[in-house]
């Protein structure tokens, strides 16, 4: 439990210390599901999370693998986590490295929304979210990090039945990074000049060159739109995760 607290503290939580481990580890473990601030008591945050909630025809996953692909493709960002809530939406969340203003966060969340997933209605200015793994009080179920190229498969269901185990929770968030600085005015220049904005960024020099595209469809952090059984059971076999199947009627 504490390395999955730390990864949690390593890219999404503020750096006070408001929320400490007496209160995350009954949140993690289901006993309570308490809700956290990604901004701290200054105005700075760095995480911000983009729901996607369920539309027809897997609309909300599709809009999801376009945005996460692009973010890395077209805007040369690290690769984001994916989550189910256990409700009615998935997450992509996105971490820099040092805090910022709140309100830059809210723009690039604003303007990923107008230059990728218009058709979602979001709320750019929400900060407060229940941080996987954690059980979903209304529908009981689990709220988790997901293995990205799995997503399909719960368009119908965007839960867990059961607890996450801890380790494979870990395990996808130890590979991710937080954007940096540099990375993150980037994106802000590209996206305002897209939408015709002004960023306010006070970078002169000339923003650093997007990671190029990759055509494959397996590369490494991005998003599958499926995945066959095959796919997920390597990929679990490769985190030392022995998978189980539960076939419903």
């Amino acid at each position: 439990m504490r390395k999955l607290i730390a990864e949690l503290r390593r890219l999404y939580l503020p750096d006070e210390g408001r929320y400490g481990d007496a209160d995350l580890e009954p949140h993690l473990r289901g006993e309570r599901t308490m809700s956290v601030d990604l901004a701290n008591g200054e105005g700075l945050a760095r995480a911000l999370m983009i729901e996607f909630r369920k539309l027809p025809d897997e609309g909300h996953w599709s809009q999801l693998c376009e945005t996460a692909n692009a973010l890395q493709t077209e805007l040369g960002l690290p690769a984001p986590a994916v989550s189910v809530s256990g409700g009615d939406s998935y997450g992509l969340w996105l971490s820099l490295d040092t805090p910022v203003p709140a309100a830059r966060l809210r723009q690039l969340k604003a303007l990923l929304h107008q230059a990728y997933f218009a058709q979602q209605e979001i709320d750019t200015d929400k900060s407060v979210v229940e941080l996987p793994p954690c059980l979903h009080q209304a529908s009981g179920l689990w709220a988790a990090f997901i293995n990205p190229g799995m997503g399909a498969s719960f368009a119908d269901d965007l839960g867990l039945d059961m607890q996450p185990p801890v380790g494979a929770q870990t395990a996808f968030l130890e590979g991710l990074r937080g954007m940096t600085a540099k990375e993150f005015e980037h994106a802000l220049e590209v996206l305002g000049r897209r939408a015709g904005a002004d960023t306010g960024s006070a970078a002169t020099a000339a923003p650093a060159a997007a990671a190029p595209a990759n055509t494959s469809a397996t590369a490494a952090g991005l998003l599958l739109k499926d995945a066959s059984i095959e796919d997920i059971v390597r990929h679990l076999q490769e985190r030392n995760i022995e998978p189980t199947f539960r076939f419903l009627n």
